[in-house]
């Protein structure tokens, strides 16, 4: 069978994660549409034996936002399908089939903030950088930012951001919440393939509920969300790996909470 191709992508498997690399170095690995659509068909194609995924970037920088040479002139309903191309992407990424743990360094810059903020689980290293500089260039976030961003920094920090061009670097993105995990230069990736590696030991079911049932949760009334919580308890405790797992538990097979 003929490996895929993915433009502006290396993907590889190790054991049960799948490590996709943005590999346009020489554009600080900017978005182009190329690129985008590419993640989706990596994000359609995930194979049964894949239990989490790794988002890295080659080179000294995650992602530096759109590629601006993509900015060609669009009339505005043209725009709003562009617009809605990187959502339905984005959307690919944090809805789909396994979470993905994201490894920042470098720049985190608009359209790369916006992937970044579409992965569960984020570890940077200290070079690491975030700006939404869309203000500053005569336009407007459309990959997802104004959605997603606000639930990690809020609603006031995103605006001073994108009104004063503010650069925030790596600890204070961590303290305020852009970052899961701060980790020395360099580090971003191991640790990242250390969680995903824990992620992946988790069952599927538990993991499918919790990147695809708590975000909805959050988002509704206390009764619809409380019905849906136990929708997703009952599924997940119904698998077999559950049952054995509880089971170990149960008769001291497994560590508990706290333990090395």
């Amino acid at each position: 069978m003929t490996k895929p191709v993915y433009e502006n992508l290396c993907v590889s498997q190790q054991d049960k994660l799948l490590l996709v690399k943005l590999a346009r170095p020489q554009k600080r690995n900017a978005l182009n549409d190329e690129t985008v659509l590419a993640l989706e068909r990596v994000f359609a194609n995930i194979a049964n034996d894949i239990h989490a995924v790794v988002l890295h970037g080659e080179g000294d920088h995650f992602c530096a936002g759109l590629d601006l040479s993509e900015l060609r002139e669009r009339d505005a309903f043209a725009g709003v399908l562009h617009s809605r191309m990187w959502h339905r992407v984005m959307s690919a990424i944090e809805f789909g089939p396994v979470p993905v743990v994201v490894a920042l360094h470098g720049a985190v810059v608009g359209g790369g903030l916006e992937l970044a903020s579409a992965a569960h689980i984020r570890v940077a290293d200290a070079s690491t950088f975030y700006a939404l500089p869309e203000g500053q260039r005569g336009i407007y976030v459309g990959g997802g930012a104004s959605a997603r961003v606000p639930k990690l920094i809020g609603v006031s920090r995103m605006m001073d951001m994108m009104l004063t061009g503010r650069v925030v670097r790596a600890e204070e993105g961590e303290r305020i919440g852009l970052s899961h995990y701060l980790v020395e230069r360099g580090q971003s990736l191991s640790k990242a393939i250390e969680l995903a590696n824990k992620i992946a030991a988790n069952t599927r079911p538990t993991n499918f509920a919790i990147t695809h049932a708590l975000p909805r949760i959050a988002e509704m009334g206390q009764e619809q969300g409380l019905l849906v919580e136990s929708l997703m308890a009952g599924i997940a405790q119904d698998s077999a790996e559950a049952k054995a797992r509880m089971n170990q538990f149960l008769n001291k097979q497994a560590k508990k909470v706290g333990e090395a």
